[in-house]
């Protein structure tokens, strides 16, 4: 299974934005307003009780975290796994507020997280556990207030039996009170490759403008889940080369051929990638330091560290997990000049499409998805054009131009509201 490296992820997301803070003499940012966005507006915690499938009770954790709202709604993903602190929860509501706005979009994040294996779950059991979630925060979520999402395990099914649950809790069908729900239940048009296209936009033009393309590049892919496939996919069309990816326990390899649509079947079955036939398998602690051209981290946080930054052999990194390079890593992977696309940017994809389908839920008018995907393609462009102009212009990485950039539009909101 990935091991958790213990350094404090709410630490790490608090050193990132104060460097980012640090390294900018022209940022308007003081450390009275780090002190501000460095903390949650708010952290909730509420147990839920279920009646599992032999008439046992058992009580199910959530945390949620609302970080910031200057420029309102809360927006944010709930995610079921049996392994969650509180202050994780911070960080990735923390990250996730940066990440609405250096794509500038009105929505401010929050974090729910129900401490729970579903694998050990029957979908009965899962049912219930989700409808009860609903009715144990139905009074803390409304439309153009708190508007939830999926996460890590949750699923458009899980979306549709919570929007199910909050319609009669309220006494009104409410498309609007949930987002990525099946196309049966409103999901926007292009949501499916909604993340995945963003990935491959945000790369395409960072190496464009770096001077380099995709094509023949080798690529070291950690993590088959679904959109993790679908993005390899995407980049194969490109010429690019999968050498290896990987599940949360073992990574293939074939520096020829790798069957995608069979290794996206095993995991609908929810069977490992060792079950695919014609690769070598290993297991998957060392792959990141293998070479490659472009090395793609999409599975936990703090992946690379102080051990490891000076073994990678990629020349470009692509963020997609949450925080998967620790602030001293970074250092090391600046000095030795290796392009790292920052998780707040390169991962923002799905919530913007997320946003979009709120939009039409709200308006009960809904886009083809070719509209969709061109407004996803010219947000891409513009945001990732934005970044690596001012990062140029002062001689800095990415990752900290991202973070002022976002942070300078959360406090200017603020100010604006007279909250700061």
């Amino acid at each position: 299974m990935l091991e958790k490296n213990m350094q404090s992820i709410l630490q790490n997301a608090r050193k990132q934005m104060k460097i980012a803070c640090e390294i900018s003499k022209e940022c308007s940012i003081d450390m009275n307003e780090f002190e501000i966005i460095s903390h949650p507006k708010r952290v909730i915690e509420v147990n839920i009780p279920v009646r599992m499938d032999n008439w046992s009770i058992k009580t199910f954790i959530w945390f949620r975290s609302q970080h910031n709202d200057s420029r309102w709604p809360f927006k944010g993903g709930i995610r079921f796994h049996k392994d969650v602190s509180k202050d994780e929860v911070k960080a990735l509501s923390m990250w996730m507020s940066l990440k609405c706005a250096v794509i500038d979009i009105p929505l401010w994040w929050w974090k729910w997280w129900v401490i729970v294996n579903p694998k050990e779950l029957s979908n009965s059991e899962l049912e219930r556990l989700s409808r009860w979630y609903v009715r144990s925060i139905y009074k803390y979520i409304w439309p153009w207030q708190d508007i939830p999402a999926p996460d890590v395990n949750t699923t458009p099914q899980i979306m549709a039996w919570m929007m199910d649950e909050y319609s009669r809790l309220v006494w009104k069908y409410s498309p609007w009170s949930f987002t990525w729900k099946p196309l049966t239940s409103w999901w926007s048009k292009g949501r499916f490759e909604a993340t995945a296209k963003w990935w491959l936009y945000v790369l395409e033009k960072i190496m464009e403008l770096y001077g380099l393309n995709l094509k023949w590049k080798t690529i070291i892919m950690q993590w088959a889940w679904n959109a993790g496939l679908t993005f390899a996919k995407l980049v194969i069309k490109k010429w690019a080369i999968i050498v290896w990816i990987s599940d949360s326990k073992w990574w293939i390899y074939n520096d020829k051929w790798l069957d995608l649509t069979k290794l996206q079947n095993l995991k609908f079955e929810r069977k490992s990638v060792v079950e695919y036939s014609d690769a070598e398998q290993i297991w998957w602690k060392k792959i990141l330091e293998k070479k490659c051209d472009i090395l793609v981290p999409a599975a936990l946080e703090n992946q690379i560290d102080t051990n490891n930054a000076q073994k990678i052999q990629a020349n470009i990194i692509l963020e997609l997990a949450n925080g998967p390079i620790i602030p001293e890593a970074d250092d090391i992977l600046v000095k030795r000049k290796i392009i790292v696309i920052p998780d707040i940017l390169a991962n923002s994809g799905w919530v913007m499409v997320s946003y979009f389908e709120q939009i039409q839920n709200d308006s009960n008018f809904y886009w083809e998805e070719q509209e969709i995907n061109s407004k996803l393609y010219k947000k891409i462009i513009f945001s990732t054009e934005y970044v690596y102009n001012i990062a140029k212009k002062y001689n800095s990485c990415l990752r900290s131009w991202a973070f002022i950039i976002a942070m300078e539009r959360i406090f200017n909101a603020m100010r604006d509201r007279w909250e700061v």
